[in-house]
């Protein structure tokens, strides 16, 4: 099925991301974490493409395989072209269809210091034209509401974001944001710029300081008063930071429903715990048609 066709209108749609692990752990560790994600009925679940290539992209592959044979689950399988050749996406495709694996997300993805970016591709909307060249794929693009960290400002940002929809991108993921209020401006640039693909809101639950650090510095997202207030006054307290990081994810995503986003996109960093303490909050949400 193609993850597109579940934007029909009739109601929101909640998926989740999650990302194999590493190559020096075994694949398994990965498998009971899925089968608690199962029972939280997402639509779609998005598998993370390994920055270094080679057998880190083969988990990707495993990873997509297992969800979509053991749970019908329809999996997105990420590419990214910042470190891949024609030949490494041909291949990958080549196994995506012998899978039965439909739906590709389509990056640049992050450079990797000692690693030489390859030449073939030089942007996201690159690689979604080559996928859409050689069959019948599902095209999913990043969309980044705060603006791409290397864009130099947010009328660029939005019309590259529409070369990525011109290109064959069939509906967008949002990056993780903190305050609504910048992915309600990004989406009337984008409606402002033609793209009128279904967007998904990409949310994160923060659950601890150096989880936030990490990501803030990777992606350039602004922290609100509100955040940054609640983070300074929980930092030594896990537990407490915990909850409050899910509080304040819950209350983002019931306030994006209530606004009639088309889907929650839930970053879920491999913790069922928490995925489903959100959900146990909001599932409800989901389960109302939206008003459009």
């Amino acid at each position: 099925m193609k993850i597109s066709s579940m934007f029909d209108g009739s109601k929101t749609v909640l998926s989740f991301e999650v990302f194999p692990p590493k190559r020096t752990m075994p694949i398994e560790t990965i498998y009971k974490t899925l089968e608690q994600l199962d029972g939280l009925h997402p639509e779609f679940i998005s598998v993370t493409y390994g920055a270094g290539g080679g057998e880190a992209n083969k988990r990707t592959l495993e990873v997509a395989s297992y969800i979509k044979t053991q749970y019908h689950i329809e999996p997105l399988m990420h590419m990214t072209c910042i470190n891949s050749t024609k030949s490494d996406i041909d291949q990958m495709l080549k196994l995506a269809q012998e899978h039965d694996i439909s739906n590709i997300m389509t990056l640049r993805g992050d450079i990797v210091p000692d690693i030489e970016p390859k030449d073939d591709f030089h942007y996201a909307a690159d690689l979604a034209a080559y996928v859409k060249a050689k069959g019948d794929f599902d095209i999913c693009g990043a969309c980044y509401p705060e603006g791409h960290i290397d864009s130099p400002d947010l009328v660029t940002d939005v019309l590259n974001l529409r070369r990525k929809v011109d290109a064959g991108c069939t509906h967008l993921i949002s990056q993780l944001f903190f305050d609504n209020s910048y992915f309600y401006s990004f989406m009337e640039r984008a409606h402002i710029a033609g793209i009128n693909v279904p967007i998904e809101a990409g949310i994160m639950p923060v659950t601890n300081k150096k989880q936030i650090e990490r990501m803030v510095t990777l992606c350039g997202a602004c922290l609100p008063p509100k955040f940054t207030k609640m983070m300074q006054r929980y930092e030594h307290h896990p537990e407490a930071l915990a909850d409050a990081g899910i509080a304040y994810a819950v209350d983002q995503i019931a306030d994006l429903v209530a606004q009639g986003v088309d889907g929650i996109h839930l970053y879920t960093m491999n913790n069922p715990t928490v995925a489903r303490r959100i959900c146990e909050s909001v599932g409800n949400l989901f389960s109302v048609p939206p008003q459009r």
